[in-house]
């Protein structure tokens, strides 16, 4: 099958062997190779179409990108039409990441600019929140870990997203997230950060400072707050925000509550006030790792036996073994107590017996034995 990538064909669909649309004449294949199979979606500034690239033996599917803006007014034409060439620039370079779709061409054919895509064969988080019901925990630790060192990468090459949102994070058929759409991305270098620009981005993710077109990398991490806030309460984030406190209530909607570790960097990811916000991903990702949340979700493999870790180990082993020690002489002493219910012999006058230097003695040649037989090499 074929789709006419004209806008006014009213029979744009076409059988797979044909070079021109059988309803209005128009070149079914861009470039000679990329031939558009049929609509995916439709934002602000364009058209998405799954299609394939028939230069290759396999045809391998790829995502076409037609600039095709919906608002009206010369300004904002041309403000759409920067911001998809900015788009294409952007994808060149940020394309080397395994987790952002690679730019395979971008072009002008019949008037129209187009960008072609690597294909994501995968749901978007938003999908799967229908399909599967609210996120747990577990899976929020997780979206995180995977994301942040994306946005992170996105903000060193100076680039702030200003559209992230469940329906542009895909999992890949690796379980991997992968960020999308960069059509509302802004370069951040020179004196951008400094001019007020256009509010761009979805009204329920988007920062305070974002929304008054003064958007800064600290926007990206609030709309990834919104996003995981919106995926662990099913609802939109307008609902899980009282406007008339000027707080959020989110954790009020949560069937299970959340850890404190977890509950208190989404907070920091949320606040409305940027300078008090984290101001970069790797802040969270640090805050993240020390959380002990982190290591019940890793997965736990023995450690390689090492020097550095026997040594390492056996200071952890000695702690353990005067813990023990220290319980087995109370346990010892309180043998030799009296009940409560038991009436009490009269308070000796004279020190203390021996008997309780023997015991320690005896721990301690307990405990020298345990450590001399641990220290032998390994058989």
């Amino acid at each position: 099958m074929s789709y006419c990538l004209n806008s006014q064909c009213r029979q744009p669909e076409n059988s797979g062997d044909v070079k021109f649309c059988l309803s209005c004449g128009s070149k079914l294949l861009l470039k000679d190779r990329y031939r558009a199979i049929k609509p995916i979606g439709q934002g602000g500034f364009g058209k998405t179409f799954l299609a394939v690239d028939e230069d290759k033996p396999s045809k391998p599917p790829c995502v076409i990108k037609q600039f095709y803006p919906q608002a009206q007014g010369t300004n904002t034409v041309q403000k759409a039409v920067e911001l998809f060439t900015l788009e294409a620039v952007q994808l060149d370079d940020l394309g080397q990441h395994p987790q952002i779709p690679a730019l395979l061409a971008y072009f002008t054919q019949d008037d129209r600019q187009y960008l072609v895509q690597e294909f994501i064969d995968g749901p978007n988080l938003a999908q799967e929140l229908q399909h599967n019901g609210a996120f747990s925990e577990s899976q929020i630790w997780q979206l995180l870990q995977d994301l942040l060192p994306v946005l992170q990468f996105c903000h060193s090459r100076g680039v702030i997203h200003r559209d992230i949102k469940p329906e542009n994070i895909l999992r890949d058929s690796h379980a991997k997230l992968v960020l999308v759409d960069f059509g509302a991305s802004k370069s951040a270098s020179g004196t951008a950060l400094n001019q007020t620009g256009t509010s761009i981005g979805t009204p329920e993710y988007v920062a305070p400072e974002q929304m008054r077109g003064r958007a800064i990398f600290a926007s990206d991490i609030y709309s990834l707050g919104a996003t995981c806030v919106h995926l662990l309460t099913a609802r939109s984030p307008f609902d899980s925000y009282d406007i008339n406190h000027d707080t959020w209530i989110w954790q009020k909607f949560l069937k299970t509550p959340l850890s404190p570790q977890l509950n208190r960097i989404l907070e920091k990811m949320l606040v409305s006030i940027p300078m008090r916000r984290y101001q970069t991903a790797d802040e969270v990702l640090k805050d993240l790792n020390q959380s002990p949340a982190v290591a019940t979700s890793a997965p736990t493999t023995p450690p390689k036996s090492t020097p550095t870790s026997v040594s390492k180990s056996s200071s952890f082993q000695n702690l353990e073994i005067d813990s023990e020690l220290e319980e087995l002489k109370s346990q010892f002493l309180a043998a030799g107590k009296p009940k409560p219910n038991q009436p009490q012999p009269p308070k000796p006058i004279s020190p203390p017996p021996a008997n309780q230097s023997a015991i320690d003695k005896e721990l301690e040649e307990l405990k020298a034995q345990y450590l001399g037989n641990n220290n032998l090499p390994n058989q």
